[in-house]
């Protein structure tokens, strides 16, 4: 699935350098960002995947700046963005930073012997066929293949600074993904994309309602009155509080249609995701969407209006037994 890494650069402002690779993972492409951070330095934020030959195409992309790379940020463990952390901390010599949980995350996912045993339970748990979870997780074994994570990075939290911008921890798409902000820029990552939605997902490890976690970091992004946001995938986001607002309002349609998709009787998430996205799709895009779809399921659950049971090792969800009881007693 590794192709040859196809960087593009392109300026933005006088201190920041869009740099976009060409990925094989669904998405087309991912941006990362080269931030000037002294008058001759610069820092990265965010590496790609670690494709074949990334360091020599990284080099010949700081090339073109005039000055070093003296710093390394990465905003979340997806693969698309730490991937190619440790090729980068070796070419350049530059710190990596990441924040505390998002390592911790990371580790569980891509560090030395990592097992994917839990990922397999939590899948089979929640309704996939057996076949289907194999062929999700050899495809994670594939993309585990080009990941590559920055070992012991400096550890950051929510309100550190990192050469004059401000870190801020905004979960959902990952519990623990940082962003940057100064002057009314944010440096987004996946938190707000425009025009795809970032994918929410319920993983084994995760927080226990990332929807809601989700869900506040948009309201915080509108309270930030930006003046742009600069993301990980697709085009620059000039308000970006309107574009918060968008994706707020398209969870709550995918709400809505996930609650329609269980009015009839109790489904796993691998039911509801085959009515929520019906579409054929490869394993990796397989697995988001039955994760989304859990991940609104349980929303609902815990705002009361899904009840949760598990028969056979399999958790189901379906309307609540008082909702049902009162429906029955109102038509009688």
């Amino acid at each position: 699935m590794a192709t040859e890494p196809q960087p593009v650069l392109a300026p933005l402002a006088d201190d920041i350098v869009r740099v976009t690779w060409s990925i094989p993972l669904g998405i087309p492409h991912v941006h990362c960002y080269l931030v000037r951070v002294e008058s001759d330095g610069w820092m990265l934020v965010d590496t790609g995947l670690g494709l074949p030959d990334v360091e020599a195409a990284w080099a010949a992309a700081f090339a073109t700046l005039d000055g070093p790379v003296v710093s390394i940020l990465i905003t979340h463990n997806h693969p698309d963005h730490v991937g190619g952390a440790a090729d980068v901390a070796r070419l350049t010599g530059a710190p990596v930073n990441q924040g505390r949980l998002d390592y911790e995350r990371c580790v569980r996912m891509w560090g030395e012997g990592a097992s994917r045993e839990y990922l397999h339970r939590h899948l089979g748990r929640h309704g996939t066929p057996l076949t289907e979870a194999r062929r999700i997780l050899a495809a994670e074994q594939d993309v585990a293949g080009l990941v590559r994570h920055a070992r012991d990075p400096t550890l950051l939290d929510e309100g550190d600074v990192l050469h004059g911008w401000q870190v801020l921890r905004l979960p959902g798409h990952a519990d623990g993904h940082l962003a940057l902000l100064r002057d009314g820029v944010l440096l987004a990552g996946d938190t707000i994309l425009d025009p795809i939605t970032p994918a929410i997902g319920l993983y084994p490890d995760s927080s226990p309602d990332p929807l809601a976690d989700y869900l506040a970091s948009l309201e915080r992004i509108a309270e930030l009155r930006l003046r742009i946001a600069y993301a990980g995938h697709g085009r620059p986001i000039a308000d970006p509080a309107a574009r918060a607002a968008a994706i707020a309002a398209h969870h709550d349609e995918r709400l809505a249609h996930t609650a329609r998709a269980v009015s009839e009787g109790a489904r796993s998430a691998w039911e509801v995701a085959l009515s929520l996205f019906p579409r054929a799709l490869p394993p990796q895009q397989r697995r988001f969407a039955m994760l989304e779809a859990l991940s609104h399921l349980e929303h609902l659950a815990r705002r009361g209006e899904l009840e949760r049971t598990e028969d056979e090792g399999v958790v189901r969800y379906g309307k609540r037994m008082a909702s049902r009881l009162g429906s029955r007693a109102a038509k009688s």
